[in-house]
């Protein structure tokens, strides 16, 4: 019976469908697994190859049993007639076929073999040529020459920073050890580096000595060694010598722009050299302070040199970072644009010059096409500056390029490991996108780098809230007081203005002094328009009344100056909507939308402001469209959100409204 039985696979061709088959599927898998990815086809493509390869194996040998290819067609095998032997030709036509599918098949296994250990030799390839540059230790008598130390590892990072070839660890992560640590592995480890470079400096009047020593951390092996003594103009030079021997070092490839670009000298003026050096040190530093002893030194530089591109790169910068900040103004917008185009005009090739220029159109002027375009061009001229990777990741978010925003943030936190702020914002984008999973694991690696950073801590509650776990984000909050700083203390607001407990909110908006000039007139409208808010929820119209007209000028006299922060347009909105004024309501979202509308990323969290204001007012016909459009798209609104939030009580037993609040997430 088995003789019988194998005789008729035989004759039904079963065998050699099986081989055929197992050999086209092989080959069909080799390509799906080597080529698609090449041709960016998503992975869930290559996994259905692979399963329907795998399920039409039973399949084809059904087949193969019951039809038969004939002359007259494909016919039952019970009903065909049996065939005259076939001509030897034909008979090993299949044959020839397999053995050509097997052939195709074992060229792309070993091909992907082949492409997968040139992958892996390029990763160690990289891995060998990372380096970390430590703080340098300051041995100078003057103490007040600490400075100099800090300005001089940032000066060797810069031009380390411009090598392509080479992975270099910001300054931001590697300020966190001291210079000649005790373990060396454990940090190179917690920085993904195998080299560290660390050293020290000493300054006595205008001499200078550096010296430095490049490590192997994997293996505790000395690499190289120098001692430059130096008059202070000539540390361009010692700085300069530094980057190439570490590129020899490390057997890292150096064009000849890179070449150029690290022996650059900005200046033969020792004064401005030394006061950039001292802005410098200032570079990582939160502080209100620290930023205006940054912006004064950085001018002082400029003074002393007006053609020093490097100090009007910075002057830019500090203008730009405090244009961000409650201080701004037009004077000091404008102070901004002449450091940048200044630095752009001296050294069109510095990558400095074109982030300053990009930051500036970016933060200043609100154009994020010109803005992306610069910092392309920095990028290009100093790939492993963290900072402009993170500044093109947010311009790829605000574009609606995701996607991309994700891959080149993940890159700067690759360059700066323990930068906290980098970390915040992948988390944030995550939870954008509402992948709340993956977003309190970015945050959680914030917290690990600033375990007590308030607006850290904030913003990890805030997931919690639009998830709608107000107890979870509760037990984060309530441990610290309500703060002061901007970005926590919306969250603390939220999170009491969900919890509807509005007297809380009345008594910590209670303490500020309104009169207080140094309070900036953006944050003493916010408090303003939420303390009218408040009294309005309360039904205490007549304490609400003493904002109204305080408020309406306000708006008006912040937007004449282009002094806007788009989050405070919610309270805004919903203070003018609470005194039933639409006209008011009406010019504020038109206003925040059309400030917005070029932000794929912040549009449609001022498309969910807008809906609230519309249904306070009662109107779900125009709120429904907004409130839709923001739920779809990332950054905006989540379903748990509308569930706890009082300003759709009115519309709350709308079926239209209940649909979309208890949308599944």
């Amino acid at each position: 019976m088995n003789r019988n039985f194998l005789a008729e696979l035989k004759r039904r061709n079963v065998y050699k469908v099986a081989v055929a088959y197992a050999v086209v599927g092989w080959l069909s898998v080799q390509i799906a697994t080597q080529v698609f990815p090449f041709l960016e086809i998503p992975n869930w493509i290559v996994r259905l190859v692979i399963a329907l390869v795998v399920i039409g194996f039973p399949i084809a040998l059904v087949i193969a049993w019951a039809f038969e290819s004939t002359p007259q067609g494909i016919k039952r095998t019970e009903i065909a007639q049996p065939s005259l032997a076939t001509s030897g030709e034909n008979h090993r036509a299949w044959i020839y076929i397999a053995i050509i599918g097997a052939v195709l098949s074992m060229g792309l296994f070993f091909l992907g073999r082949y492409t997968a250990a040139n992958k892996a030799s390029a990763s160690n390839d990289l891995a060998n040529k990372s380096i970390a540059v430590l703080p340098f230790e300051s041995l100078s008598e003057d103490k007040s020459n600490a400075y100099f130390a800090d300005g001089i590892q940032d000066e060797i990072l810069a031009r380390l920073s411009k090598i392509a070839d080479l992975k270099v660890i910001s300054r931001t992560s590697t300020q966190k050890y001291k210079s000649a640590p005790n373990d060396l592995r454990e940090i190179a480890q917690r920085l993904g580096v195998a080299n560290i470079l660390e050293g020290s400096v000493q300054k006595a009047n205008d001499q200078v000595r550096v010296t430095v020593q490049l490590i192997n951390a994997l293996n505790d092996s000395h690499l190289w060694a120098e001692t430059y003594d130096r008059k202070l103009i000539d540390v361009f030079a010692a700085e300069s010598d530094i980057a190439q021997k570490i590129t020899v070092a490390l057997e890292a490839k150096l064009t000849g722009r890179e070449k150029e670009d690290i022996q650059f000298a900005g200046t033969k003026n020792p004064q401005a050299y030394d006061a950039l050096l001292r802005a410098l040190a200032l570079r990582n530093s939160s502080s209100r302070v620290d930023l205006e002893k940054q912006i004064e030194f950085s001018r002082h530089a400029v003074e002393l040199d007006p053609n020093y591109a490097d100090a009007w790169a910075n002057l830019a910068l500090t203008e730009i970072y405090k244009s961000q900040t409650p201080w701004r103004s037009e004077e000091q917008k404008e102070r901004a644009r002449t450091a940048a185009e200044t630095a752009l005009r001296l050294a069109p090739n510095s990558a400095n010059a074109h982030k300053a220029m990009g930051l500036f159109y970016r933060y200043c002027l609100k154009d994020d096409r010109a803005a992306l375009a610069e910092l392309e061009t920095a990028r290009e001229r100093a790939p492993n500056d963290g900072g402009v990777l993170e500044a093109v990741g947010l311009l790829e978010r605000a574009q609606g390029r995701i996607q991309d925003a994700l891959a080149t943030l993940k890159k700067a936190a690759d360059l700066d490991p323990l930068n906290a702020e980098i970390w915040i914002v992948l988390s944030l984008t995550y939870a954008g996108l509402r992948q709340f999973d993956e977003a309190h694991l970015m945050v959680d690696r914030a917290l690990a780098i600033t375990p007590d950073d308030i607006d850290t801590l904030a913003g990890k509650a805030s997931f919690y809230q639009a998830q709608g776990d107000l107890n979870a984000a509760w037990r984060l909050l309530s441990p610290h007081p309500f703060p002061q700083t901007e970005w926590a203390g919306l969250i603390y607001y939220q999170q009491y203005y969900l919890q509807r407990d509005y007297d809380k909110l009345i008594a910590e908006l209670g303490v500020y002094d309104l009169a207080d000039k140094n309070l900036p007139p953006i944050i003493v409208l916010w408090v303003q328009a939420t303390l009218g808010n408040l009294y309005l929820l309360k039904g205490q119209a007549e304490l609400a009344a003493p904002y109204v007209e305080k408020v309406r000028r306000a708006i008006k006299e912040l937007q004449a100056q282009n002094i806007v922060l788009p989050e405070i347009y919610r309270i805004l909105i919903e203070f003018a909507a609470r005194l039933r004024d639409r006209d008011q309501v009406e010019d504020e979202i038109a206003f925040i939308l059309a400030y917005t509308r070029d932000n794929h990323w912040i549009l449609p969290n001022s498309e969910y402001d807008a809906a609230r204001g519309y249904a306070v007012l009662g109107d779900l016909e125009k709120a429904l469209p907004l409130l839709q459009d923001s739920l779809a798209k990332p950054n905006g609104t989540t379903a748990a959100t509308l569930r706890l939030d009082s300003a759709w009580d009115g519309v709350r037993n709308d079926s239209r409204f209940q649909k979309l609040a208890n949308a599944k997430p």
